[in-house]
């Protein structure tokens, strides 16, 4: 019933077919995730009895999607453009299941990590966030991508919570038949329930543009948050590939229990980030709180190093780290949207996602490979040296600007009406930056809320009136 509320609260003020659509692919997103996430608390200890199996080649199995989702994910978006957004996302389900099907087959490590690198082919996030667009209009953008994040949350949680216990009824194959049973559902509701977009468009504040690579990666501070997600989901992984065998051979926890641990951890820890997640964004505290909650995912790491045999010290660190991890999953893409250009947000959000699924690849080969060689002590020393190494970068950085991105419908314009329209916004108190892009119709906005002349902007666009979106 909660559930069903706090949906209903997102969707408000959307129509019948943005509602729709909206739900649908959060609903394709969520089953896919809840696929790649289900094994994460459970891998290392099956895969320990796999053929030719060593720590470093369980960790390259564990992070293997990593590698061709951040390969991949750029260019599926962009032929989205192309071919469409259906064709591209039924693909990718397609290729995740067949992944999903090789590992559940596999006897294997070898086999395992060409299931898991097939799974990342299917690289849809792209894609499925231009649908999105495609079906919103600009004002319900910003709440649309917040539910999208919300289910991959959800998901997360789902899967560390029944993933340890659907694998003592199933075992891991079985939850990898699971995952390619979920991709088949995920083609169902993309047919069935989402609304079928006729003239996609490429939307600037969601899609990456070639022409703007140069300008993020040549940002500092863009860099500095794409290093941060990057080492964020490198620790998530190493983690993962050790902390399962921790809990079981030095905790003594049953592996049947450890979802009764992961669970109650992250509900809590989410509910301790909610005042950090207000004094960062009310307050504007972002920068004090960000650096904060980087020290703690170091001390939950030293906690891990000292303390792991103890089953307290354990569970103790572990709320610390997803107390610090889900604050930074939260806050990470806003900096994200307050330092990127006008017009630029997608392109700097594309950055950012292929440095994410690069930090999952880089975190379990490392992981393994120093489980391998160091032991458990030195696997969590090296996790504490990459969040020290963080904890530098983000010191250093410069306190972020308390920008909103915000997107107008202007309707057609001339190339040159839209200079001149770019220069009037810009001119506007509260208005830090514009891009009017002549072919879309649309005018990208960066905008201090506490500023912004609303008046003067309604003046500009006083009807505020959309683009229709076309589908049937």
């Amino acid at each position: 019933m909660k559930h069903s509320k706090s949906k209903r609260q997102f969707t408000l003020g959307m129509t019948s077919l943005e509602r729709r659509g909206l739900l649908s692919l959060a609903g394709i997103y969520s089953l896919r995730m809840l696929g790649l996430f289900l094994i994460l608390p459970v891998f290392s200890l099956y895969a320990q009895d796999l053929q030719g199996a060593t720590p470093t080649l369980i960790g390259l199995a564990l992070g293997a999607y990593g590698i061709t989702q951040a390969l991949l994910q750029i260019p599926f978006g962009l032929l989205s453009d192309r071919i469409g957004r259906k064709p591209v996302i039924t693909a990718g389900l397609i290729l995740f299941a067949l992944g999903s099907i090789m590992a559940a087959m596999a006897d294997t490590i070898t086999g395992v990590i060409i299931g898991r690198a097939l799974q990342g082919t299917g690289a849809i996030a792209a894609a499925v966030m231009a649908l999105v667009a495609d079906l919103t209009r600009e004002e319900q953008r910003t709440k649309a991508m917040a539910l999208i994040g919300l289910s991959i949350g959800m998901s997360f949680a789902i899967a560390l919570a029944v993933g340890p216990v659907l694998s003592q009824w199933i075992g891991v194959p079985g939850l990898f038949w699971t995952t390619a049973v979920l991709a088949v559902l995920g083609i169902g509701v993309l047919h069935l329930g989402v609304p079928h977009v006729t003239a996609p468009r490429h939307h600037l504040d969601v899609e990456p543009a070639p022409q703007q690579f140069l300008r993020v990666l040549g940002d500092s501070q863009l860099m500095r948050l794409a290093l941060g997600i990057f080492i964020l989901h490198l620790l998530l992984t190493a983690n993962f590939v050790v902390l399962p065998i921790s809990l079981r051979d030095e905790s003594g926890l049953a592996p049947n229990f450890h979802g009764y641990v992961y669970l109650p951890v992250l509900i809590t820890s989410i509910l301790a980030m909610v005042p950090f997640i207000i004094l960062a964004e009310k307050k504007r505290r972002m920068k004090e709180v960000f650096i904060g909650a980087v020290a703690i995912l170091g001390l939950a790491e030293l906690a891990w190093r000292y303390f792991h045999p103890s089953l307290a010290g354990t569970i103790a660190a572990l709320w610390l780290f997803f107390t610090a991890f889900n604050l930074l999953e939260a806050t990470l893409p806003s900096l994200v949207s307050k330092q990127s250009p006008a017009g630029s947000k997608g392109t700097a959000m594309g950055v950012y996602s292929t440095c994410q699924f690069l930090g999952a690849f880089v975190g379990g080969w490392a992981g393994g490979a120093v489980y391998e060689h160091f032991g458990l002590e030195g696997t969590f020393t090296f996790c504490a040296g990459a969040a020290a190494l963080w904890l530098f970068f983000a010191a250093t950085m410069r306190p972020p600007q308390y920008l909103r991105s915000q997107v107008l419908s202007i309707g057609r314009v001339e190339p040159d009406e839209a200079k001149l329209l770019a220069k009037r916004l810009t001119e506007i108190a509260g208005v830090a930056d514009a891009v009017v892009v002549a072919e879309e119709g649309v005018a990208y906005l960066k905008v201090d809320d506490e500023q912004l002349d609303k008046a003067a902007l309604s003046e500009i666009n006083p009807t505020n009136r959309e683009q229709p979106i076309a589908v049937k």
